[in-house]
């Protein structure tokens, strides 16, 4: 983004119980000297004290256009003649040059939430997410010169910002050490406030916080990545039963020899590391065959 040709600074201003005061007595003014003009004999002194009156209340109108009410939360941007003047931040009544204009802007904290986005994952499948974004306005100025319309611009850039992020990370890592989206939400999303902050900055926005709302498989393959992940489960639950099984059957051998209840050789050791095998790792429960002969036989 380019850099920023304005940035923001607090606007003259003053209180504006003063103003109003001042301008209130101007015109209670004016009203006596109206009022005093009508009823006097001499037509100079008539028409001098009338129009000196219309003055004075001019004036005093005038100068009470500078008020302005600022609320917390809002801020309003000072422009004299198209130059940027400043920005007054402080709330209450204030008081500035009547003849600027005071453009309102609300530095309040916003959320916006993106549509239901459809986009390839970096294995090209094609995935839904969404996302909201909690920002302010930051910098007033920025916010109102640097871009056409501030709220269209962290619309568009954050979807821009989803997008790429939705196509740089995978729906799910076949590795265990690749980030994906749905494994590593924390970091995922660390990452797209990075971005998003790089592309609003020139706008005067500040991200706050931004999380996933929507993250789905596309309907098409939805069914078959479902299919895929029971595999996996499967998969990876019979690995830590075989693994779980394998350490059983060792500490088994282990005590018969330690405790020298059996002498096992070769083959019966064989025979019972099968039967373990085949009674830890079963789906169901194991069926005993009652041997009436040798364990040759």
């Amino acid at each position: 983004m380019p850099r920023p040709r304005v940035s923001e600074f607090p606007a003259r201003s003053i209180g504006g119980g003063l103003a109003l005061l001042l301008g209130l007595v101007g015109v209670l003014a004016a009203a006596g000297l109206i009022a005093l003009g009508a009823t006097a004999d001499p037509a100079g002194v008539k028409t001098a004290l009338i129009c000196g009156g219309v003055v004075i209340a001019i004036a005093a109108l005038l100068a009470m256009s500078g008020l302005n009410m600022v609320a917390p939360g809002e801020a309003r941007v000072v422009q004299l003649f198209g130059r940027y003047r400043g920005t007054i931040r402080t709330d209450g009544l204030r008081w500035v040059n009547p003849l600027t204009t005071r453009e309102k802007i609300s530095t309040r904290v916003r959320n916006h939430e993106t549509a239901v986005l459809k986009v390839n994952d970096a294995y090209g499948n094609p995935i839904e997410l969404a996302a909201v974004v909690v920002w302010k306005v930051e910098d007033t100025a920025q916010a109102m010169f640097e871009v056409d319309d501030f709220l269209e611009f962290v619309s568009t850039q954050t979807e821009a910002a989803v997008r790429h992020i939705a196509i740089e990370y995978p729906y799910d890592a076949h590795d265990e050490d690749g980030l994906s989206l749905r494994g590593n939400a924390e970091e995922i999303t660390e990452k797209l406030a990075l971005e998003l902050h790089a592309r609003v900055e020139a706008a005067g926005v500040h991200i706050i916080e931004s999380r996933f709302t929507h993250l789905a498989y596309a309907p098409e393959i939805a069914s078959a990545m479902l299919q895929r992940q029971q595999a996996g489960a499967v998969v990876a639950a019979r690995r830590q039963i075989v693994d779980g099984a394998v350490g059983m059957v060792e500490q088994a051998l282990a005590r018969i020899q330690e405790e020298d209840i059996v002498e096992l050789d070769p083959e019966r050791k064989a025979a019972m590391v099968s039967n373990l095998m085949v009674v830890l790792c079963g789906d169901r429960s194991a069926q005993p065959v009652l041997n009436t002969g040798t364990l040759y036989q």
